[in-house]
């Protein structure tokens, strides 16, 4: 007998639809999977077997064939154990034939007939509800991601044997509704507070500066000037995901297998990976996300940037400009998105105490050497460039309270609103997105200000993208300062974000 079950398989951010079909006849007792498969899927064969048996089910000794259709694309995953035993029951005739009409099932059997987590079960139901489905069986594990999704009814089970009593009762349960709004703050991982940041003001109105227009920084300066704390600050400072980022945020955690049962991410995510790290583990290797990827819509920090692999900090100037990374590979071409703000600190120089001659002991060629293992192509990506001082003695015994990261994301929200309800039009979310037609419609400069970016743009040698990253800071600082127009002085600290320590 003949029976078939929906399930589906991941391709990098997309789900492609899976017919499990099964054929039980008459003849040498075989039971076989075929359909162009990865080997954790031929692996199912003696899964499924064991875990029908450990449920109160035996295969019949006849000739037994699965089928994953389409058979031109490489099934990979776990996630076709449970579809596969639900066909095999079909075909047994232990379920009714029509049970699983209009359902996507997915889900990976324990060899006792439990049902385990799987990855992209997000993706896969969103596919489920594009193509017209009304109702998805997934692991219990899973339901929370799954029951995101508006419009498609989502079931969790926890075992085969569930899953076949709900078939056969052909009644589904009400489901209990999943919170959609949960605590803005939960799951932020603050390590610092602004207000733990003595002095420095000119480093946090940097910060704030590029986390209000979503503008890449670096930060230079000696050892223990504080860089890595106030870059450690950003999460406090970072403002809240819209629904549509959680979405996007979640579906990347949810392919990635990094939701340990959770529903929506509802904190922007800050990725700080060490400096050891290969360019294989910041772009992905197709079937999974990378970090650049896993930073999407939050921050990639890289601590000690001179340190890092230059192979890997080259994959990183494809994202920095598009907002995704493209992977190839035998099997087909992955596009991940990656649309972070690229935080970064580093010493000026080997020793880290460059320019202060009376401490510092590298000679030019060594300074040189030690700047050069960053790239200009990426150096021209960084909007934003500060130095953070040695902290004075003054500073560091003051009394006086600081400002807190709570206000000054009060701040960062309201100029991200502003910029959000701007360019509503254009489909972008803040001014470090800006396009060419965005800049040519909404920074537009006066005479004085148009013969300042003139003398800038020779006397730095600017290229035309850094000439366009200058205006789109400059709108953020005009936003902040709540001007409609934006001004010379707006300009003249854009322009200074990158003369520091004479690097642009």
């Amino acid at each position: 007998m003949f029976s078939s079950v929906s399930s589906g398989t991941l391709f990098g951010m997309s789900v492609y639809p899976v017919q499990v079909e099964a054929d039980m006849s008459d003849g040498m007792p075989m039971f076989e999977l075929v359909g162009y498969l990865a080997g954790e899927v031929k692996e199912a064969r003696e899964r499924v077997r064991t875990a029908l048996r450990n449920s109160g089910y035996r295969l019949p000794p006849k000739r037994i064939t699965v089928n994953l259709s389409p058979a031109d694309r490489r099934k990979k995953g776990t996630s076709f154990d449970l579809p596969i035993a639900v066909a095999l029951l079909k075909a047994m005739e232990a379920l009714p034939d029509h049970c699983t009409d209009g359902m996507m099932i997915t889900g990976e059997l324990s060899l006792s007939g439990h049902v385990k987590g799987v990855r992209g079960v997000l993706a896969m139901v969103m596919e489920a509800k594009r193509n017209g489905f009304r109702r998805c069986i997934v692991p219990m594990q899973n339901v929370r991601e799954g029951s995101v999704v508006q419009g498609i009814e989502v079931y969790g089970v926890c075992s085969l044997a569930q899953t076949a009593a709900l078939l056969k009762g052909n009644e589904f349960p009400v489901i209990q509704e999943i919170p959609e709004e949960e605590p803005e703050n939960e799951g932020k991982d603050v390590r610092y507070d602004f207000a733990d940041i003595r002095g420095q003001k000119v480093l946090k109105r940097a910060l704030e500066i590029a986390v209000s227009g979503n503008h890449n920084i670096l930060l230079i300066g000696p050892p223990g000037a504080g860089k890595s704390m106030a870059a450690g600050c950003l999460p406090g400072i970072l403002p809240c995901l819209t629904k549509e980022e959680r979405m996007e945020v979640t579906k990347i955690y949810s392919i990635a297998g990094m939701l340990s049962g959770t529903g929506l991410v509802t904190a922007r995510p800050f990725i700080s990976p060490h400096h050891s790290v290969s360019a294989q583990a910041l772009a992905g290797n197709g079937a999974s996300p990378g970090l650049v990827s896993l930073a999407h819509r939050g921050v990639l920090f890289l601590d000690e940037l001179p340190e890092f692999n230059r192979a890997a900090l080259e994959i990183m100037r494809q994202p920095l400009e598009e907002k995704e990374i493209r992977i190839s590979r035998v099997n087909g071409n992955y596009v991940y998105p990656a649309d972070f703000m690229l935080a970064a600190a580093m010493n000026p120089c080997k020793c880290g105490y460059y320019p202060d001659l009376s401490r510092c002991r590298c000679s030019d060629t060594q300074i040189g050497a030690y700047l050069s293992r960053i790239s200009r192509p990426l150096l021209d990506r960084i909007d934003i460039c500060v130095e953070a001082s040695r902290i004075r003695m003054k500073e560091l015994k003051s009394q006086k309270r600081e400002e807190t990261s709570e206000k000054v994301q009060q701040r960062v929200e309201a100029v991200r609103n502003l910029q959000r309800e701007r360019l509503k039009e254009s489909n972008i979310f803040c001014n470090g997105a800006m396009g060419q037609k965005d800049i040519a419609r909404y920074c537009i400069l006066g005479k004085s200000e148009e013969r300042l970016m003139e003398s800038a743009y020779d006397r730095l040698g600017l290229t035309v993208r850094a000439y366009h990253k200058i205006l789109r800071v400059s709108r953020t600082i005009a936003d902040m300062d709540g001007e409609e127009r934006i001004r010379e002085k707006h300009l003249c600290e854009a322009i200074g974000y990158r003369e520091i320590a004479g690097i642009f």
